[in-house]
């Protein structure tokens, strides 16, 4: 199967529409036509469904629709490992990671590793759970680090694509406004409380709501939702209600009272921090050599009192 015509089809499955792949690529029409032709004569199976609503995959297509990526993603490793090798270095690692946990833990893991691969070109980007999941599908980037959150298809399968290792366990804090005296309390009190959330499908907003809902006192009451734990924290000092986060993230705004801390209730109590990368046959040297250390010389960090579940060992 020719680059070019795998090309091709995931820009057509992706668009669903030949012309706008056409105008995407400079060809004409029936060149991308021809090109899914040549690819579905190849494969002897039928690979988009055409209708009045433009193409769409059929069952052949959603199974070469991975294959299609991951040839695509490794041709280019190939492409640059040989380039590493002209240049003599050991090549580039791109790594994702939420804000808080790039600043509050991986500034540490990144320094070790750098003290002993210095020639490795390390670019770190910054974004929420599910885009760096996204990136990490899409080959955008090689490894990415984020709280609990199990990568998952459309179908609402787990994706099996992806490779995790649990590498630190954080405990969550249950934060409200400074100014009165905060006791602990129940889980019944704080119904009565709002909070300041972040957006469904976050692993601190399952915990809150699962919490809620297993009490039976349906969901939490709520005063603002926000995208950003600092934007949570900021909505929580101007007494906008409570709010349940990683206390690593407001551990400073905790210590100059800007924020108080109670202890959470609810029977989860901690969030894994994990690494996520995708499973391929060859891993690039140094993704390779970025695994390895984590197993061999990468404590995991966990806080005293957690309980974190059993890490396995890298996997492929």
């Amino acid at each position: 199967m020719h680059s070019r015509l795998l090309k091709t089809f995931l820009a057509v499955a992706r668009t669903g529409n030949v012309t706008r792949v056409a105008q995407e690529v400079n060809l004409a029409q029936s060149s991308v036509s021809d090109q899914i032709q040549a690819l579905e004569t190849e494969l002897g199976a039928s690979l988009f469904i055409r209708s009045r609503q433009g193409l769409t995959l059929t069952p052949a297509g959603e199974a070469l629709k991975p294959y299609a990526e991951n040839l695509l993603a490794l041709a280019d490793e190939a492409r640059s490992a040989v380039d590493a090798t002209r240049a003599g270095t050991p090549g580039s690692l791109s790594i994702g990671a939420l804000e808080t946990i790039a600043s509050a833990r991986l500034a540490g893991w990144l320094a070790s590793f750098r003290a002993v691969h210095a020639g490795i070109d390390i670019k770190l980007r910054i974004a929420g759970s599910g885009d760096l999941l996204r990136r990490l599908g899409e080959g955008e980037i090689d490894v990415a680090f984020c709280f609990e959150r199990p990568p998952v298809l459309e179908t609402g399968a787990p994706d099996q694509r992806l490779a995790r290792r649990v590498v630190a366990v954080e405990p969550l804090a249950l934060i409200a406004p400074p100014g009165d005296n905060h006791v602990d309390v129940d889980l019944a009190t704080l119904a009565e409380k709002h909070f300041v959330a972040t957006e469904t499908g976050c692993v601190y907003r399952a915990m809150l709501d699962k919490a809620f809902g297993e009490a039976g006192l349906g969901k939490p009451r709520l005063a603002a939702e926000a995208g950003s734990i600092d934007a949570i924290a900021g909505l929580v000092a101007a007494g906008a209600g409570f709010g349940l986060v990683p206390r690593l993230a407001v551990a400073a705004a905790i210590e100059r009272g800007e924020v108080a801390e109670l202890a959470w209730p609810g029977s989860v109590r901690s969030a894994d921090i994990v690494m996520v990368w995708r499973r391929r046959r060859v891993q690039p040297p140094a993704l390779k050599a970025f695994l390895t250390a984590l197993a061999e010389g990468f404590a995991p960090v966990t806080p005293a009192g957690a309980r974190p579940r059993h890490a396995a060992s890298l996997p492929s």
